[in-house]
């Protein structure tokens, strides 16, 4: 398993990030030179789910939770990504029946279950697709640094636990751009879980120049734990961090003989599928996994497992009601 560098996480690393700033340097110049450039304007409002950091931050759970929310209020919705790990390139909707990840990637399949979704490189061209297919509201998953579509609102999510690492810019640390530019274009940012690194404390005067702060934790679907408690489970995961997968299940207090964590985005081997059954037969154990992970398992597999939705539980459930509001009043400005 492929894991970012160590010294990415460690703000008192010193001699790494130093030596690699000029790099840094450039990568920070291209973000903001990207960023002066002026996007379309869709007729409709643009909602992007995005982040600072490379990794998962639980973006398409912040954007299921939203496109749930939408559809409440009778709005058509429809999902814009890029369709990370596909072969499909160009703008497509994407068909569960048809498509494979091969082809548009485990995100866009999962997103596909809730709503339309547009793959493609080029967010103009899918956003005018789904317009033209009678899209009421665009929601983006990832694509804030994607100057092309003009956004209205933007919100950033932050994982509690890593918070923004070093707090430098790639390939010195895990930012795809200065925290202080990314920050001060966003309408909202949202904090999931624990603020373990002091990121509220830390970012205090560039989170003052931006919007509110909203706060949430994953939780796992209670009606999918339940049927766990009875036996040993067997969990395995490829996300961009496995272990928040993992300590959801046994804090909802699933009993976990065996945790295995993939890469974000792996595509299961057979010879995986036959250690996990190995293993799951060995502890008399459920083998159990994410809806993510879900749509990457050959059909055959999937009646062997269990999946564990994992969705949102904010701290006020009005702030995301009140983001969504944003989104649809007058003199919207982000």
């Amino acid at each position: 398993m492929i894991h970012p560098p160590r010294f990415w996480q460690n703000p008192d690393a010193k001699w790494l990030p130093f030596l690699l700033s000029p790099i840094a340097a450039v990568v920070s110049a291209w973000a903001d030179n990207r960023q002066a450039k002026k996007g379309w304007k869709a007729p409709v409002p643009v909602l992007c789910c995005g982040n600072i950091t490379t990794g998962g931050t639980g973006k398409t759970t912040v954007v299921l939770d939203l496109v749930k929310r939408l559809q409440n209020r009778k709005i058509a919705v429809h999902a814009l990504i890029r369709g990370y790990g596909g072969k499909v390139k160009v703008t497509t909707r994407v068909d569960p029946a048809r498509h494979t990840i091969s082809d548009v990637g485990d995100e866009s399949l999962l997103l596909a279950t809730h709503c339309p979704t547009w793959v493609g490189g080029d967010r103009v061209a899918s956003a005018r697709a789904a317009i033209s297919a009678g899209a009421q509201c665009l929601i983006m998953d990832d694509g804030f640094q994607n100057p092309g579509l003009h956004k209205d609102v933007s919100l950033l999510s932050v994982d509690g636990i890593v918070g923004l690492g070093n707090g430098h810019v790639l390939p010195a640390g895990p930012l795809r751009e200065r925290a202080q530019k990314a920050l001060a274009r966003a309408s909202a940012v949202l904090l999931i879980g624990p603020d373990r690194t002091g990121f509220l404390a830390r970012y205090k005067w560039e989170l003052a120049a931006c919007g509110p702060v909203l706060r949430a934790a994953l939780q796992p679907d209670r009606a999918d734990i339940a049927a766990l408690k009875e036996r040993p489970c067997v969990a395995f995961a490829g996300l961009g961090r496995p272990s928040k997968f993992f300590e959801g299940l046994s804090e909802a207090g699933v009993i976990l003989s065996q945790s295995l964590a993939f890469p974000d985005h792996y595509f299961y081997k057979a010879r995986d599928l036959e250690r996990l059954i190995t293993l799951a037969e060995q502890d008399g154990a459920q083998l159990v996994t994410t809806p993510k992970d879900a749509v990457r398992l050959p059909v055959f597999f999937r009646s062997r497992v269990q999946v564990v939705g994992v969705g949102l539980k904010w701290d006020d459930e009005m702030e995301p009601e009140r983001l969504l509001d944003r989104l649809f009043s007058s003199g919207t400005t982000r």
